[in-house]
């Protein structure tokens, strides 16, 4: 480093500081490759070509960036070409890395596999950790998996070791926190099947959830594209203290912008009160941005973030970050599209819910507002960890009020779980002491997995419709979610008030205010938590649990047998025939909000991930059809019979009847598993036609040669009933930015015409006219 620092000083003299910032990059680079991660020695770290880029487009643009820009805009595939307008043109971007977790990654594998090529082009990784549910604790739990998952385990990890990409067993913990340790540092631009993705912008990171089909393409060596960002800061003054956590900034936030008013854009932290939060408190922040529909959310580079890599073993890539600290900051005078202003020092604890995640609450206000709404007060069970809140300062901060109920005689009034984000945080806190203290409270620790968190709970004490109230550290709350009872009212708040909720036993608990009665008879409140950000130990890694891949996979196999019932090799799409699509039937007209939940549902259903057929049989199962309020229950028009949406589906498909869906506003917002697009596509869907959608399965529904289309005028929802033929025209002369028409014709003989928005550029027109992208693709080859 000395060296280097006096190369640096005698280029500055020379040169002067106009040319300064390119040159230190030439000069460092030429001394010195640091690795992405100590898993792939032989990719590196490359701040120079990112500077390179970030100085071409500010000059094009001749303002000021902000901090998205620079690293979206520091991985465009042509800098000096791509024509950039925020929230109207489409990037062609070079992102550096691959991540999924497994659940997506049999799709997304089962379409690499199909794409013909022989290795990834970038490095990638598989994540197992959505397959394990939570019955037990831990160890029993992660052993059964195993048994229950063989097949689709064997299945990726063979996929991964012929193609080139590692793969993280049963028991490694959640995909994001992997991530958080091992491969996320500021600047990186990583996509990842999963929503939660964005988890890393915590550590200064692009990182965007996509569907499986976006990323083949990057594993591909494709360009990948996104529409151009735009960008929503969030000024944060003050600091955080007392009973006010990192989690309470995107409650907060959640609740202003609501679930899709983040939508298009990147959320962007900046201002002094960045530096009061933890880098995993900041990676809570960013993880559930995904709530608001945002394509990602990202925190500047600081102190924080240097520490944290400096205590996960990558000092290296701290030293080179300080050394482009200015490509990881947002330039001074930068302007945002809409800016936000949140006072840390004034923020008092939220929670939100039920049933949807910006609901926002003040902790203070929650029991007059769930006694005014008739909402269950009985806190069922408390439930801390997942991906969005698993952290080392998580847990000790929980642990630190379990503690002060244990000296007081006290054990949870509610059941509680606690899952570790990864086997290193598990092993960490085992070795410091938490564990024991949150299951002497009457915590029952889980496995390293997502867990209750996406509905792997195979929960006893609730029958499925009783009326009951749970409180979770999670990011997510859509009805049923949880443990598939669409009477559990679930509330997300922070693990700290998650705890005290459980320790109480009520949701009108304030522990800011209210007292708790020890074993003795005493009185006394809660002290605010407190839990040191980073261990004072070097983390614990625990056990093994990473498989490289092969230099060489070649000569390798992957078998999938023919009678599996959970994994499937896939067919392709069909092309379109090149004219309008005519006289489809409305396959159901979907009623208020319908997340990727409500179109293909988790939980049980996850074993089937890997088996395009079996799973479509969940298909829309839990979206509400307005004809007559019900669930999975639509009017077959060819029998005049009622039946389940799925089964009615496949009846269309098999006598050569289209048919579409309609929806209501932010459809599809939610996960971003693909399978909510791959079902519609495999059952004989043609189009998706919503007041508006959300960004990530709007991109996985053209990716699978769907037409996702919006009303023009909201108010044209109205005029579809169910019983109606839609045919979509103008189809031969689509084209980006010209409307289609869809002529909608009526049971009493009658029809009428209505406009249908689109949002396809050039090359997604070419998805669509070849039945899907991945078909495109073959046909490039």
């Amino acid at each position: 480093m000395a060296s280097y620092c006096l190369t640096v000083t005698r280029l500055r003299l020379v040169l002067g500081s106009g040319a300064r910032r390119f040159h230190v990059c030439s000069a460092f680079n030429a001394k010195a490759k640091v690795a992405m991660s100590r898993f792939e020695p032989n990719s590196t770290v490359n701040y120079g070509k990112m500077h390179e880029n970030i100085n071409i487009v500010r000059q094009r643009l001749g303002r000021p960036l902000t901090l998205s820009e620079k690293i979206v805009y520091g991985h465009l595939d042509d800098p000096e070409g791509q024509d950039i307008a925020r929230g109207s043109t489409y990037l062609r971007l070079r992102p550096d890395r691959v991540a999924m977790q497994d659940a997506t990654a049999q799709m997304a594998m089962l379409q690499f596999i199909s794409s013909g090529l022989p290795r990834v082009a970038v490095p990638s990784t598989i994540h197992c950790d959505h397959l394990i549910e939570a019955q037990i604790g831990g160890v029993e739990d992660l052993q059964r998996a195993k048994e229950v998952n063989e097949e689709v385990y064997n299945f990726l990890a063979s996929a991964g070791a012929k193609y080139g990409v590692g793969f993280w067993k049963p028991g490694s913990g959640i995909i994001h926190q992997i991530i958080l340790e091992n491969y996320a540092y500021p600047g990186v631009m990583l996509i990842g099947t999963d929503s939660h993705t964005p988890n890393g912008g915590g550590l200064g990171s692009i990182c965007i959830g996509v569907g499986g089909a976006d990323a083949v393409d990057v594993m591909a060596g494709i360009p990948w594209e996104l529409k151009c960002p735009n960008v929503i800061g969030v000024k944060l003054t003050g600091s955080l203290s007392g009973w006010t956590s990192p989690k309470d900034v995107i409650l907060k936030v959640a609740g202003i912008l609501t679930v899709k008013g983040g939508t298009g854009a990147i959320v962007e932290y900046h201002g002094p009160g960045v530096d009061s939060i933890s880098c995993t408190g900041m990676a809570t922040i960013c993880n559930m941005g995904a709530e608001i529909g945002a394509t990602t959310s990202v925190f500047p580079y600081n102190h924080r973030m240097k520490t944290y890599m400096e205590k996960t073993g990558r000092g290296e890539i701290a030293v080179l970050a300080d050394q482009f600290k200015e490509d990881l900051v947002p330039d001074n005078g930068c302007e945002y599209d809409q800016v936000i202003e949140i006072n840390l020092s004034e923020l008092k604890p939220h929670i939100n819910g039920p049933f949807t995640p910006d609901l926002a609450h003040p902790v203070s206000e929650i029991g007059a507002t769930a006694k005014k709404s008739g909402w269950p007060l009985e806190v069922k069970v408390g439930l801390i960890g997942s991906c969005t809140n698993s952290s080392y300062e998580d847990m000790g901060r929980a642990a630190s009020l379990a503690k002060q109920a244990l000296d007081k005689g006290l054990k949870c009034k509610a059941q509680f779980t606690v899952t570790p984000g990864s086997e290193q945080i598990r092993a960490t806190i085992e070795r410091d002491g938490y564990s024991k203290i949150l299951r002497d409270v009457g915590g029952v620790v889980l496995a390293n997995a997502c867990g209750p968190c996406i509905g792997q709970w195979d929960r006893k004490d609730v029958k499925k419709g009783e009326k009951n109230t749970i409180v979770t550290s999670y990011n997510r709350n859509f009805t049923a979610r949880n443990d598939a009872n669409p009477a559990t009212h679930a509330f997300v708040t922070s693990p700290e008030i998650v705890t005290a909720m459980a320790i109480a036993g009520t949701l009108d608990f304030n522990p800011e205010t209210d007292y708790l009665t020890a074993a003795n008879g005493e009185k006394f409140m809660l002290e605010p938590p407190t839990g040191d950000e980073l261990p004072s130990k070097d983390f614990d890694p625990g056990q093994d649990t990473y498989q490289h891949p092969p230099a060489d996979g070649a000569a390798l196999t992957v078998i999938v047998s023919p009678s599996s019932n959970r994994l499937q090799l896939l067919e392709p799409f069909d092309r379109w025939h090149g004219k309008d699509m005519e006289e489809m039937r409305v396959l159901i007209k979907v009623k208020g909000k319908c997340t990727t939940d409500h179109i293909s549902a988790a939980g049980p259903w996850l074993k089937f991930r890997g088996h395009l057929d079996n799973i479509s049989n969940n298909m829309l199962i839990g979206a509400v059809n307005i004809d007559n309020e019900a669930i999975n229950k639509v009017k077959n028009l060819l029998t005049g019979e009622f039946g389940g949406v799925p089964d009615v589906a496949r009846h269309y498909k098999a006598n050569g009847v289209n048919w579409v869906v309609v929806g209501d506003d932010n459809y599809g917002e939610g996960s971003s598993r693909e399978h909510a697009a791959l079902e519609p596509r495999h059952l004989g869907g043609r189009a998706i036609i919503v007041k508006s959608f959300a960004r990530i399965h709007e991109t996985n529904l053209k990716k699978q040669g769907l037409l996702p289309l919006t009303f023009a005028d909201p108010k044209d929802y109205d005029k579809i009933r169910p019983d109606d033929k839609i045919s979509i025209t103008g189809l031969k002369t689509f084209a980006p930015g010209k409307p289609v028409t869809a002529v909608i014709k009526h049971s009493n003989g009658s029809q009428e015409s209505i406009t249908l928005n689109h949002t396809f550029n050039t090359n997604q027109i070419e998805w669509f006219q070849a039945g899907s992208a991945l078909n495109r693709m073959k046909e490039l080859q």
